[in-house]
């Protein structure tokens, strides 16, 4: 069976991941408390790690993604984002390991009106951005067995940070919540992103089809539209909840120190010929995510 190593196991997608790749052979998942990102400086000291896994899989779910934060954090930013990825794909090429690189849609500028491809010119606008944009040119350049996964407006039932738990969170304390309606995109579940990458892994060994791919769910939304869709679903799954009213507002209106693109639909085209099969609406895997949470399993943490 070959070896896998999953890096970032307890982010969203880190976690949906564990429960996927065990389908393809033997894994090893590591975490911060075994692989320090913030203090990793040298392809050796990497190799050397690596040592004992001797993987032919290595799945990069590890990133930082406070967009905000990142306008004052961009050395940080640029660590675990651009440099650890230039050294996880110089590894991996001497390996003759494929590496699996998540990114962004957040390396566009929002400026389309139509979805983008993977051919699309990147021109990001916020420091995390820019740090994401410089990892994925370091994979592509360094490492020959590469996919590098961008999807869009994650979220999960693992974990605490992202939208929908922090919408059910003031939702169970408000009555009234403000959310923006002029920034669009396409919800994206972690599982549905865990099953994306498995099944291109899956491919991997009878096909040559390393390469840039864009994945996130089907579907089009802005952030009110999945805040009004997911107040529907919760109060309907008998969720707690004080919301009676969502209001929405202009990007001008809830300024934040990071510039967000107005429009980042992804086009999914290329995996999806590559795959044979269509990515699920945003909404059905939402309704899913949530029946998940509902069901107080001990599985899911909240």
């Amino acid at each position: 069976m070959p070896s896998l190593l999953l890096i970032g196991a307890q982010g969203q997608v880190g976690q949906e991941l564990q429960l996927t790749l065990p389908r393809l052979g033997q894994l090893t998942v590591w975490d911060r408390t075994d692989l320090d990102l913030t203090k990793l400086s040298t392809s050796t000291q990497l190799h050397q790690q690596l040592a004992s896994v001797q993987p032919q899989v290595i799945v990069n779910a590890a990133a930082y993604t406070a967009v905000d934060r990142a306008e004052s954090e961009p050395d940080l930013a640029d660590q675990i984002n651009a440099r650890v990825p230039a050294l996880l794909a110089e590894v991996a090429q001497n390996l003759g390991a494929i590496l699996v690189h998540l990114s962004t849609d957040y390396v566009f500028d929002g400026q389309q009106s139509h979805p983008y491809a993977e051919t699309d010119l990147p021109h990001p606008q916020n420091v995390y951005g820019h740090s994401k944009w410089r990892g994925e040119e370091a994979v592509r350049n360094s490492c020959d067995r590469h996919f590098i996964l961008r999807t869009a407006w994650v979220y999960g039932a693992y974990g605490k940070g992202n939208f929908v738990k922090t919408m059910l969170r003031l939702g169970a304390e408000r009555s009234q919540i403000s959310v923006v309606m002029d920034q669009i995109g396409t919800p994206t579940w972690a599982k549905d992103i865990a099953d994306a990458i498995t099944a291109l892994l899956a491919l991997a060994p009878t096909a040559n089809i390393s390469g840039t791919y864009h994945f996130t769910n089907s579907g089009v939304a802005s952030w009110y539209d999945f805040a009004v869709a997911l107040f529907a679903e919760a109060k309907g799954l008998g969720l707690p909840l004080q919301i009676e009213q969502i209001l929405p507002i202009s990007t001008a209106e809830y300024p934040t120190p990071a510039v967000r693109p107005a429009y980042s639909v992804l086009s999914n085209r290329k995996i999806m010929q590559v795959l044979g099969q269509s990515a699920p609406h945003w909404q059905t895997s939402l309704r899913q995510m949530l029946q998940a949470l509902s069901s107080k399993s001990s599985d899911i943490q909240t």
